[in-house]
């Protein structure tokens, strides 16, 4: 069986030789003789898989060194409570909810405090950023909330939010190590992996020294507190030790590839393939108002739900996988993350154009 071309959200593909790579060492890493998978996240060998996996990030994203890497567990979904328990110290934070994954952490932090959605593109099914440039910032926030990059809806802030001066906590759960990012102008910057980085099953986050302290919200688990984990390295209790490992492999490759300029220049040049094919498309639209439109996952509809299935069906049996709308949207959606060739993107606009020709 020959690889397909996998268009998943998340987990999504992965950079075929850094997979090679990981089938070559299964067996015996490195001289241990055992599998990462079996190794103690105590043991010198997965000392240096673990430093050198944060190194190569910081290199990556030229991460300031007042800003701590933490390898965490619970997804991304976790950092919806982690993130107001940490850092809601007047109990006030302001929201911008751009989609599904934003609307979920707001709803999360009215467990801790007063939240303020203060801007909103529910009202066009999340098919839009709204303008953040003169927002009703509420004094006492603690921090100002954004979802970056709306892996359901596609969209993507291309200007960072006005926050008047609030710290800017971000999730980039699909757009992380995409193009090129000011770590500076974030308080908290994090993700999950299983999009762009490695297998599913770990967040990284990326926090501001004066935001891990001990003055926390009462009732705050020990394993919900960013000190604990900064404090041990990442280490405070077992990791997920094959997971980082993996996204160590994924910062190499990404490297070798020419860094974060060279990804951002790749993704353009293969969300360009796909979005100039729907603009010309009789059949196939974007859902997405052109200027916000994301690199990373890009929806589409022929507006006919019984054609949407049919279509998704003949990909798939073209080897072209993933490629039905989340439910809450429906049609298509294509993810191209950094993994993805831009064959990949190629052989799916011949496939549609292929479609539209037998199906107009």
């Amino acid at each position: 069986m020959s690889r397909v071309y996998n268009f998943s959200a998340g987990p999504a593909v992965l950079p075929e030789e850094v997979l090679k790579e990981a089938q070559a060492e299964m067996l015996d890493y490195r001289g241990t003789g055992m599998s990462v998978m079996e190794m103690s996240h105590r043991s010198k060998a997965f000392d240096d898989i673990i430093k050198e996996a944060e190194q190569d990030l910081r290199d990556l994203m030229q991460i300031p060194d007042n800003y701590k890497v933490l390898f965490l567990q619970g997804g991304a979904s976790l950092q919806f409570a982690m993130i107001p328990m940490n850092l809601m110290k007047n109990r006030t934070a302001d929201y911008i909810v751009t989609g599904q994954w934003a609307k979920k952490a707001y709803q999360e932090a009215q467990k801790y405090g007063k939240v303020n959605k203060i801007a909103s593109s529910e009202d066009q099914t999340f098919s839009y950023i709204p303008d953040c440039s003169d927002l009703d910032i509420s004094p006492d926030a603690d921090y100002v909330y954004i979802c970056e990059n709306n892996t359901i809806y596609g969209t993507k802030f291309k200007t960072l939010p006005n926050t008047k001066g609030k710290d800017l906590v971000a999730d980039v759960s699909s757009c992380f190590l995409s193009e090129p990012v000011d770590v500076s102008k974030y308080a908290v910057i994090y993700g999950g992996v299983q999009k762009n980085i490695g297998p599913a099953g770990m967040v990284i986050a990326i926090v501001r020294d004066d935001l891990i302290t001990d003055d926390v919200l009462p009732g705050t688990p020990t394993m919900m507190k960013y000190k604990t984990h900064a404090d041990a390295g990442s280490l405070y209790n077992t990791p997920n030790c094959y997971c980082i490992y993996m996204c160590g492999k994924v910062f190499k490759w990404l490297k070798r590839m020419g860094g974060l300029e060279e990804m951002k220049r790749r993704n353009e040049e293969k969300a360009k393939i796909l979005y100039d094919f729907l603009d010309s498309s009789r059949m196939f639209k974007g859902t997405v108002r052109k200027e916000d439109r994301s690199l990373m996952n890009v929806p589409f509809v022929t507006g006919d739900e019984e054609l949407d299935a049919r279509f998704v069906k003949e990909a798939k049996a073209a080897g072209l996988e993933n490629l039905k709308g989340h439910r809450t949207v429906g049609g298509m959606r294509a993810s191209i993350y950094n993994a993805m060739p831009k064959e990949g993107v190629e052989a799916l606009v011949a496939f549609m154009k292929k479609f539209e020709e037998e199906n107009l």
